[in-house]
């Protein structure tokens, strides 16, 4: 059986960051990528608030800088699934695609979040080009534009009074008759002048052409259904943390995201660590994944040092 100080599982800016701190601390970290290299950011078209590229930058191409940034420090980065994790016992026994296996001393799961989408295919047609599950990453576009956010949430309120703030115009689409959103979010919604709460309203399709997305057929409650022009379609139904694997192997809280003890990237079980969007529900950005990549690599070295 293989053997390594440091498995890292997941790519991505956590994933990638702790692979360069674990190589420069000479633990010859081994990262498999996953299903989807680079993570959520690859399909980011545009990057413009990660410090250091002034001009902006794509994900894709980001997400190889990180990469090779890596593997010049001597990280083996691999294609491949786990698909199994057995966290009973050090060393810890990873199975990748089902058929090889790896023992590890210490593991980094840095597997990430998914964006949960409506299922829509024009929707699936115009993710990156009018489309979009993050406003703080992609609202800046649309400055002085008319956008619409689906969700009745914090997280859309919170989309939402983002965007009133760069946007000419805010649609919320609420499925329900009320916003199941906090007290205090619902205000922030209702006080801004520039946000029109759309309830009773379903997403039939994102409209569009190759500039990206021009509108949205909605239907309401009655069943009547009309279209409104919009520049951007912002989704804000939440999130699925990637932790189908460690379920009944590490303790997660309530919405399956991995829990960390605060301030750090310690999981319950000694020697696992987390990073990235998989133990982070509230700031989902590049850069606070990459910094606790950063965190779960530095405390990797010491668990193993001990």
């Amino acid at each position: 059986m293989e053997t390594t100080k440091c498995l890292i599982i997941g790519s991505g800016p956590a994933g990638y960051t702790a692979a360069i701190y674990a190589s420069r601390a000479n633990l010859s970290p081994i990262l498999y990528e996953g299903i989807q290299p680079g993570g959520q950011l690859t399909t980011t078209t545009e990057i413009e608030n990660f410090p250091g590229y002034p001009e902006g930058i794509t994900g894709t191409e980001m997400m190889a800088d990180l990469r090779r940034q890596a593997e010049r420090f001597g990280a083996m980065i691999r294609f491949g699934v786990i698909t199994k994790a057995d966290f009973s016992a050090r060393p810890f026994v990873i199975t990748v695609d089902d058929e090889h296996q790896i023992a590890a001393e210490t593991v980094i799961i840095s597997t990430g979040a998914t964006a949960k989408y409506l299922g829509l295919e024009s929707e699936e047609k115009f993710r990156g080009s009018g489309v979009s599950a993050c406003a703080t990453c992609d609202g800046f576009f649309y400055r002085k534009k008319v956008v619409a956010v689906v969700g009745g949430g914090d997280t859309a309120c919170e989309e939402a009074t983002y965007l009133a703030g760069l946007c000419k115009k805010v649609y919320m689409i609420v499925r329900k008759n009320h916003l199941r959103a906090s007290k205090a979010m619902q205000e922030r919604v209702f006080k801004a002048e520039n946000i029109e709460v759309l309830f009773e309203h379903n997403t039939v399709e994102v409209l569009g052409d190759e500039s990206g997305v021009t509108g949205v057929m909605l239907k309401r409650g009655d069943g009547h259904i009309h279209t409104i022009n919009i520049d951007g379609f912002f989704l804000a139904i939440g999130h699925h943390p990637n932790t189908e694997l460690f379920n009944g192997q590490i303790e997660l809280d309530g919405q399956g995201y991995i829990k960390t003890q605060p301030g750090t990237p310690r999981t319950n079980i000694p020697g696992v660590f987390a990073a990235g969007d998989v133990q982070d529900p509230y700031y989902r950005q590049a850069i606070t994944a990459a910094g606790s990549g950063c965190m779960a690599a530095l405390e990797a070295e010491r668990f193993l040092s001990h």
